[in-house]
């Protein structure tokens, strides 16, 4: 099955600014890849619209041209034309577009530097940008309606091992991105995101299949719950030679 340019496009985008969902998205079959690459390169537009300037309008501006397009998507009418909207329409319908909206306006948290206000605020957050994201994948792929509530708490659990990972990084451009970075409240949170893993059991193959791009979420969990102190240090990455091991156990095994 051939990639038109605008696949290839969303493809590149993706290896480029998301590697590790562009690996997850090979180890996927091609009908699949399809659905996946041009959600996962919108991902990478939207969330990196609010660092590509320094003047809040204009970032406000590029999210807002997001939100544009999947009112177009969601209303029915003649979508505009872009290597990601286009193949992004065909695989969307009403219900998708809208949860993509959400996704777009919880990233206007990135423009500014104020902190979450609570645990339940991050969690909001990371529901809305992740959660929302692989939400939309799986029901794109065909997933059971029944997965919605395992499948957010897994997807949950992946958004934190990212979050981990990009804490140092988020502090050092002036953002305040955990309420409380205590490494006893990493090393909490991090065990109960592992113990919601253990729900992705329940859940169909479509959602499992989306799920795979979460496959280095228990590992970097695994180092938060152990030495929460890996965190500010910047070195929760594994080994590359583990981190492949690692896609490919997760791929035979059918689940993260």
């Amino acid at each position: 099955m051939q990639f038109d340019a605008d696949l290839n496009a969303c493809a590149a985008l993706v290896e480029k600014g998301d590697p590790d969902r562009f690996a997850a998205t090979m180890a996927s079959p091609v009908t699949a890849r399809r659905i996946l690459f041009p959600l996962y390169a919108f991902n990478v537009e939207v969330s990196r619209a609010p660092w590509l300037t320094q003047e809040p309008m204009i970032a406000e501006m590029r999210l807002q041209w997001w939100r544009d397009a999947l009112e177009e998507i969601a209303e029915g009418i003649p979508v505009r034309r872009h290597e990601v909207v286009t193949p992004l329409a065909a695989c969307l319908d009403a219900t998708g577009a809208r949860l993509l909206h959400d996704l777009v306006a919880a990233r206007r948290w990135d423009i500014g530097t104020d902190a979450f206000e609570d645990e339940a605020a991050l969690w909001q957050y990371l529901d809305a940008t992740t959660g929302n994201l692989l939400w939309t994948a799986a029901r794109a792929l065909d997933a059971a309606a029944e997965d919605e509530a395992d499948f957010r708490q897994v997807a949950r659990a992946i958004a934190l091992a990212n979050w981990m990972q990009a804490l140092p990084e988020l502090e050092a451009r002036g953002k305040k991105p955990m309420h409380d970075g205590r490494p006893e409240t990493l090393s909490q949170l991090a065990n109960a995101a592992l113990s919601d893993l253990k729900r992705q059991t329940r859940l169909s193959a479509p959602s499992r299949l989306v799920l795979l791009s979460g496959w280095r979420a228990r590992g970097i969990l695994r180092r938060v719950q152990k030495t929460p102190q890996l965190v500010a240090r910047g070195q929760l990455a594994e080994p590359a030679i583990l981190r492949s091991a690692a896609l490919i156990l997760a791929r035979l095994k059918r689940r993260i």
